[in-house]
């Protein structure tokens, strides 16, 4: 063998030895990243501050709210003293909400009202009325105009039989995706603005609405702002409302108390069906009391009630929860004039409470108030409402505000 094929006998036999079988080098590589979740097609959005009060006061920290889903505001967490960092809204880990809208199909708008604060329009609450054939929809009236809409599930009791009547609740904006979204740093916190265009909610309503929607987070307060504006041909009517479940933070649903600062509740058939009578029950003397400055203990006492005739301090209605176990308490500051009921929610065996400030009373279309002014604004082409709720923390015992 002459010295040239000795040496390419050579350079195969070494080079052979350093490459590595393609299975090996495949071991070898990086983990590729996971893809971040997304729901509704949009990743979610978290507008940060840092503490600066060292454990001394209460203070948010931050807001996480999903884009693809009607802005919802999934989660926000507080530094509350000897307790350090909480969770106050009760919703689930993100991974474990992406399983249940997989699981659920992701559409309907009891899926959306289930954790953190979905945003309710352009009606909050139930409506009521005749149910179609196939039971897909209910039908209502508004100044002589026919509305279609997505029906829900009628009873909670899953052994009631068929009934003719329907029921929508919640309103049409769980799916929709919000555009040019904006985050913009502050003195102490993040802001961060957004447009839904909404429509004619998927051929549900009579015109067409844009919702501009603006979230604040400072140390001191959180402010959720939504403009609704008639950009279409038509009137329409239009009502806001938000359904934000508060935590508990001891888990001690007992001892939690309320303050809800209403003279009336409105009557309701039961609570499987939530059917408003068209009466409004002063709360003085009765179980629905919660007007008591320092609250009133939640007990045993199951809530799914409609609140009005709102006194306000300082141009708000303020309803508070308070959970003295944690020594945690938040304000929840209905800022806007149109905000005239308060639906609360929180029923027996869990450590929440929904706080739901709305435009409206329940079932707004329904003839049993007998052509009372039920609060849906009307709009008019070109014209706008807008909702505004504050949240604030204090420490039980000492001033709220």
């Amino acid at each position: 063998m002459d010295r040239r094929r000795v040496f390419v006998c050579a350079l195969i036999f070494f080079g052979a030895g350093r490459v590595q079988p393609a299975a090996a080098q495949a071991e070898i590589q990086p983990a590729a990243a996971a893809e971040p979740l997304r729901f509704g097609g949009e990743a979610p959005v978290t507008l940060h501050r840092a503490a600066t009060h060292r454990g001394a006061k209460p203070e948010f920290l931050s807001l996480t709210f999903l884009p693809g889903l009607g802005m919802n505001v999934f989660q926000i967490t507080a530094s509350i003293p000897g307790k350090g960092e909480i969770s106050v809204l009760a919703s689930p880990s993100l991974e474990e909400l992406a399983s249940r809208l997989n699981g659920a199909g992701g559409r309907s708008a009891a899926m959306g009202a289930g954790f953190g604060t979905a945003f309710l329009i352009p009606y909050p609450n139930r409506i009521f009325g005749p149910l179609s054939a196939d039971g897909t929809a209910v039908t209502t009236e508004w100044n002589g105009h026919t509305l279609a809409l997505p029906a829900n599930p009628h009873s909670r009791d899953p052994s009631a039989p068929p009934s003719q009547s329907g029921v929508v609740m919640h309103g049409l904006i769980f799916k929709d995706q919000a555009q040019d979204m904006r985050t913009e740093k502050t003195a102490d916190g993040e802001t961060a603005t957004a447009l839904i265009h909404a429509g004619s909610f998927d051929g549900h309503w009579l015109s067409e609405t844009d919702l501009h929607f603006t979230f604040a987070l400072t140390g001191d307060a959180i402010d959720e702002k939504v403009t609704a504006t008639n950009v279409g041909h038509e009137d329409e009517p239009i009502a806001i409302g938000a359904h934000p479940y508060f935590a508990i933070p001891s888990q001690d649903r007992a001892q939690a108390r309320i303050h809800i600062p209403a003279g009336t509740v409105a009557v309701i058939t039961s609570y499987q069906e939530e059917r408003p009578t068209g009466e409004l029950k002063p709360v003085a003397g009765t179980a629905y009391d919660y007007r008591a400055s320092e609250g009133v203990a939640l007990d045993d006492h199951a809530l799914d009630d409609n609140f009005s005739h709102l006194q306000r301090t300082g141009g708000a209605v303020d309803v508070r929860l308070t959970d003295p176990e944690a020594g945690y308490g938040i304000v929840v500051e209905g800022v806007s004039p149109a905000i005239r009921t308060v639906q609360v929610y929180s029923p027996r065996g869990k450590n929440f409470v929904a706080v739901e400030d709305q435009f409206n009373f329940v079932d707004p279309f329904g003839k049993e108030w007998k052509g009372m002014d039920t609060g849906m604004v009307a709009l008019h082409p070109g014209e706008s409402t807008t909702w505004e709720v504050r949240l604030r923390l204090f420490t039980p015992g000492l001033a709220s505000k």
